[in-house]
C-alpha cells in the first residue's frame, strides 16, 4: 500500500523594486510524483464589506485618481476620475431602487464590453442586487433560459434589436419587469428615475452586503449541455483579485509605469469581469473596447496605448501569423523568421537564468535582439499600443514556442488556467519564475491536486459557493470534500507548475483502448498560419484523425504569395500543394506523440467553426458534439476503408 509523504519546497523571495513577494508554493508527493501544490494567500480574507464599496473607498482614498477611461461617441477617449466614477454608480443604483428593484433581485446584462457594462455591475452591487451576464451572441432561446433559471427581473440590452427579437419570449418570463436597452439612453435615465432616492437608501443596502453575499449568477459557456449557473459571492471575487493583484505586482502595482488595461474580451466571461475588477481594487486605468474586429481594435489600442492586455491564445497566434504574412508580402519574411528565432532563443535563455539553468542570454544574442528589436519586436507592440508590456493569456495552452517569441519581443506572458467556478485564474505564471509550457503556479491561497485518474482539483476561498437550482431553493454545492472536481487533466512538476494535458470528457479512446487527449495536438495545429481551427476525431475508431479549417487571412495571403488566383473556398480545400502543406503541419504535430495517438488522416472543411454556427463557445472553445452532428459525412469519410 502507497504512503503519502510531503517535501516541503523552500518558500523564494522575488524581489519587485525592493518588495518582497513570496511566491514558491509547497508541493506534496505520493509515491514519488508531485499531487499537490499550495501557495498561502498573499492578501489577507476579507471580513466584511462588499465589491459595491470599491468605487466610494476609491473616491474617499484618491478622488482624483483616473480609474477608467470611457470612448465617447465620436471615437475621442475622456478620463473618469475615482470621485465621477463614484458619483455615476450612486446615481445608477439610486434609479434601480426608484425602479422598484429589491435587495437579492437578479438583473441581467447583455452587451458587448462596453463601459455601461462596469457602471451597472458596481451599480446593482450598491442597490443590493445580483448581476447576471448573457453573452450578447446568444441565441434567443439560450438568453430565455438564463432568464428564467435565474428569475431575472430586469434585463439591460445593448441594442433594441436584441430587445425585440426577445418580445415573443417575454410571456414566457414572468418575473422580467424591466427591459432597457443601452443605445435608447435607458442607463442614463435611470440617474434621472432616482433623483429623489436619498443616499442614506444605497448606503443601507451596502451595508446589508457582506463577503458571503451572492454577487453574481455566471452561466457556463456550455459545451456540453445546458450551461449552468455558478453562483459567485462578493468573498470569491475578494479572494481572487486581492491575490492576483498582489502576485502581479509588475501588472497592477507599479505606478510610475502609469499602468493600464484595455478590456476587449466579452465582460460576460468570468476572466473580464475579474480583471475589470482587479483595476478598480488597484486603481488601474481601465478601458472597454467593443470589437474585436481589426479595424475597430486598432484605433482603440493606437489611441488608448495599454500597458496590459487581456488575450486568449487564438488572439497571440494570429498577431504572430499576420504580422509574418505582412513581413511575406514585404520581402521581408527571411528577416521576419531570423528575429523569431533569435526572441525565442532570448525568451528561453532569459528563462534559464531565472530559473538558475543558465547564464542568461549572452553579448551575441543580446546584439542580435537589439539589431532585431526596431525591425520587427517594435513593430508588434506598435500593433498592440505601443507600451504594451504584460498580457494576461488564459482559454488553453498558448505553447512554449509562441511564449518564448513574446517574451523574447519584450512581452511578459503571464499564462493562467482557471474556470467559471474559480472567480478567473486559480493559477497563474509567477512574475520572474516563468515556465514556458506551463499555465504557472497556484494563485496566492489556492490548493491543486492531481487525483489518481490525472483529474485537475482545486481548493480555495476563489471557489465559487455551489451552482444555481431554483428547484432546490437556490444554490446547491459544487465541491466534494471541499475539492471542485475540474474535469480537466494535468500534471505538477517537482516545482509546483501544472501543466494542462486534457479534459476528461474529451478524451478519445480508439477501438484499440488508447486514450489521446485532443488538446496538445489541436492546439500545436492552430498556430499554424493557414489554419483556422483543428478538431480531433477518433473515439471508438481504428486511428486518430482530424478536422481542419482554414484561416481566410492565412489561405489568401499563401494563394498570393504562390501566385494563385482566388478560388472559393470549397476549391481550394483541394489544392494539392496546400493538402501537402497541411500535411506538414500534421506530421510536425505528431512528433508530439506516439505513433498509435498521431493523426493518420485529415479533412479540410469548406466553412470555419463560428460560434454563429454553434460550432464554438463565446470563449472559442470547440462544441465537439455539435461539430460531429454537422459534419458526420466528413468524420465517416475519414475511415472509408479502415
Amino acid at each position: 500500500m502507497s504512503t503519502p509523504s510531503t517535501a516541503n519546497t523552500p518558500v523564494s523571495a522575488v524581489d519587485y523594486d525592493g518588495l518582497p513577494v513570496l511566491v514558491a508554493p509547497e508541493t506534496r508527493r505520493l509515491d514519488g510524483v508531485v499531487r499537490e501544490a499550495v501557495v498561502p494567500p498573499f492578501a489577507p480574507p476579507v471580513q466584511r464589506g462588499s465589491l459595491a464599496d470599491l468605487p466610494f473607498d476609491n473616491a474617499a482614498a484618491d478622488p482624483n485618481a483616473v480609474v477608467l477611461s470611457r470612448r465617447l461617441p465620436e471615437g475621442r477617449w475622456t478620463d473618469l476620475t475615482a470621485a465621477r466614477f463614484a458619483a455615476q454608480v450612486l446615481a445608477t443604483a439610486k434609479g434601480l431602487i426608484a425602479e422598484g428593484l429589491a435587495p437579492g433581485d437578479r438583473i441581467a446584462v447583455m452587451a458587448r464590453t462596453t463601459y455601461e457594462w462596469t457602471l451597472l455591475d458596481f451599480a446593482a452591487w450598491a442597490a443590493g442586487l445580483v448581476t447576471v451576464p448573457v453573452y450578447p451572441t446568444s441565441s434567443v432561446f439560450q438568453t430565455r433560459w438564463i432568464l428564467h433559471d435565474c428569475g431575472a427581473v430586469a434585463l439591460v440590452t445593448e441594442t433594441a434589436r436584441q430587445a425585440s427579437a426577445l418580445g415573443p419570449e417575454l410571456q414566457h418570463l414572468p418575473d422580467l419587469k424591466h427591459l432597457w436597452v443601452m443605445e435608447k439612453g435607458h442607463v442614463d435615465r435611470l440617474s434621472d428615475a432616482g433623483v429623489r432616492v436619498p443616499e442614506a437608501e444605497v448606503g443601507v443596502r451596502r451595508g446589508m452586503l457582506g463577503p458571503d453575499t451572492l454577487a453574481t449568477l455566471v452561466y457556463t459557456s456550455g459545451t456540453t449541455g445546458r450551461p449552468k449557473g455558478c453562483a459567485l459571492t462578493h468573498g470569491n471575487f475578494f479572494a481572487e483579485v486581492d491575490n492576483a493583484v498582489e502576485l502581479l505586482h509588475p501588472v497592477f502595482k507599479q505606478k510610475d509605469a502609469d499602468p493600464s488595461v484595455l478590456l476587449f474580451l466579452p465582460l460576460s466571461h468570468v476572466f473580464g469581469r475579474m480583471v475589470a475588477i482587479a483595476c478598480l481594487r488597484a486603481r488601474v486605468r481601465l478601458g472597454h473596447a467593443p470589437s474585436l474586429k481589426a479595424d475597430d481594435l486598432l484605433p482603440d489600442l493606437a489611441a488608448f496605448r495599454p500597458t496590459c492586455l487581456l488575450a486568449i491564445p487564438y488572439m497571440l497566434e494570429k498577431i504572430f501569423n499576420s504580422a509574418r504574412a505582412k513581413a511575406e508580402s514585404g520581402g521581408r519574411v527571411a528577416v521576419f523568421d531570423r528575429a523569431a528565432a533569435v526572441a525565442r532563443r532570448y525568451g528561453e535563455a532569459v528563462q534559464a537564468r531565472q530559473e538558475g539553468t543558465g547564464d542568461g542570454p549572452g553579448r551575441a544574442l543580446r546584439t542580435q535582439r537589439g539589431f532585431y528589436d526596431p525591425l520587427v519586436y517594435r513593430r508588434i507592440r506598435g500593433a498592440m499600443g505601443g507600451r504594451v508590456r504584460h498580457v494576461i493569456c488564459g482559454g488553453s495552452p498558448l505553447g512554449r514556442p509562441l511564449a518564448a517569441f513574446y517574451a523574447g519581443a519584450g512581452i511578459e506572458i503571464y499564462e493562467g488556467y482557471g474556470l467559471t467556478e474559480t472567480t478567473g485564474a486559480t493559477t497563474v505564471t509567477p512574475p520572474l519564475k516563468p515556465r514556458l509550457g506551463t499555465v504557472g503556479w497556484p494563485l496566492p491561497g489556492t490548493r491543486v491536486r492531481i487525483a489518481a485518474d490525472g483529474e485537475i482539483l482545486i481548493a480555495g476561498d476563489h471557489v465559487l459557493r455551489g451552482y444555481w437550482d431554483p428547484q432546490a431553493g437556490g444554490v446547491v454545492p459544487a465541491t466534494r470534500d471541499g475539492w471542485l472536481h475540474t474535469g480537466d487533466l494535468g500534471r505538477l512538476d517537482d516545482e509546483g507548475y501544472l501543466t494542462i494535458t486534457g479534459r476528461k470528457k474529451e478524451l478519445l479512446i480508439t477501438a484499440g483502448g488508447k486514450s489521446v487527449a485532443p488538446a496538445p495536438l489541436e492546439n500545436w495545429l492552430r498556430q499554424h498560419p493557414l489554419i483556422s481551427q483543428a478538431m480531433l476525431v477518433g473515439d471508438g475508431r481504428p486511428y486518430i484523425a482530424a478536422l481542419l479549417t482554414l484561416d481566410p487571412g492565412g489561405i489568401t495571403h499563401w494563394r498570393r504569395m504562390n501566385g494563385k488566383h482566388p478560388v472559393p473556398a470549397e476549391l481550394v480545400a483541394d489544392d494539392p500543394e496546400l493538402l501537402a502543406v497541411l500535411q506538414r503541419a500534421v506530421d510536425d504535430a505528431n512528433r508530439l506523440v506516439s505513433r498509435p495517438e498521431s493523426i493518420r488522416r485529415f479533412t479540410v472543411l469548406p466553412v470555419d467553426f463560428t460560434e454563429e454556427a454553434g460550432h464554438l463557445t463565446p470563449s472559442m472553445k470547440l462544441r465537439r458534439g455539435q461539430i460531429l452532428r454537422d459534419f458526420e459525412r466528413e468524420v465517416a469519410g475519414l475511415y472509408d476503408g479502415a
